[in-house]
């Protein structure tokens, strides 16, 4: 792997913003292909990150941090990629269900998702089952995914599956998560998918869309 790529990974994978936007400028300027950025330093450095948060090697403020010296380093990368008509291979939407405001671990797999390549339309917090449904039909994603943290809001997350479903959309698969929710829970309303952390969320969300 190219040296200047090397260092991008290592400064997203500890979170350092400042050199990881210099990086992706010296690669840039050295004419290593978008791509290849993309693929060789950004999606193995989170996926990286990923792996070190399941196995309880870095916490919530780690990858917080790596996350964020990823998005510098996209601001630079996606208006060139756009103008190169270089597209995420997948499409992702995801928010928090109504009643709920918490937004950490949805954004947190939100740019885990990014890091992996996906295209990720994120709807915030508090919204609403026909919200997820007008997005659904806009964007055609391969994934949905839906967060909650209070136990209270699992009926809306219940809900809005059930809405979902009942769209009848020509794809994608429900993903959901957040602390309350389990596996058993998930069986019960019929997602596709649960995941218990963010990094767990990228290998699940590529394996379905793998599966579409």
């Amino acid at each position: 792997m190219h040296p200047i790529l090397e260092q991008l990974a290592n400064s997203v994978i500890i979170g350092r913003s400042k050199d990881a936007k210099a990086f992706t400028q010296q690669a840039l300027d050295a004419s290593i292909p978008l791509q290849q950025i993309v693929d060789d330093a950004l999606v193995r450095a989170m996926g990286i990150v990923g792996e070190k948060f399941k196995r309880n090697e870095i916490f919530v403020p780690e990858m917080l941090v790596a996350a964020r010296a990823m998005k510098e380093s996209m601001i630079l990368l996606e208006p060139l990629l756009a103008k190169a008509g270089i597209v995420p291979k997948y499409t992702a939407v995801i928010g928090t269900v109504q009643g709920d405001l918490h937004d950490i671990g949805k954004n947190l797999v939100a740019m885990m998702w990014k890091g992996a390549n996906f295209r990720v339309i994120d709807l915030g917090t508090n919204v609403d089952p026909q919200k997820f449904i007008d997005a659904a039909k806009q964007h055609n994603p391969d994934l949905i995914g839906l967060s909650a943290l209070l136990t209270t809001t699992m009926p809306a997350m219940k809900a809005t599956v059930a809405a979902l479903k009942a769209a009848n959309l020509p794809k994608g698969k429900i993903m959901i998560g957040g602390a309350p929710i389990t596996q058993q829970f998930a069986d019960e309303i019929g997602a596709d998918a649960y995941t218990a952390d963010a990094g767990s969320a990228v290998e699940k969300a590529v394996e379905l869309v793998g599966a579409n």
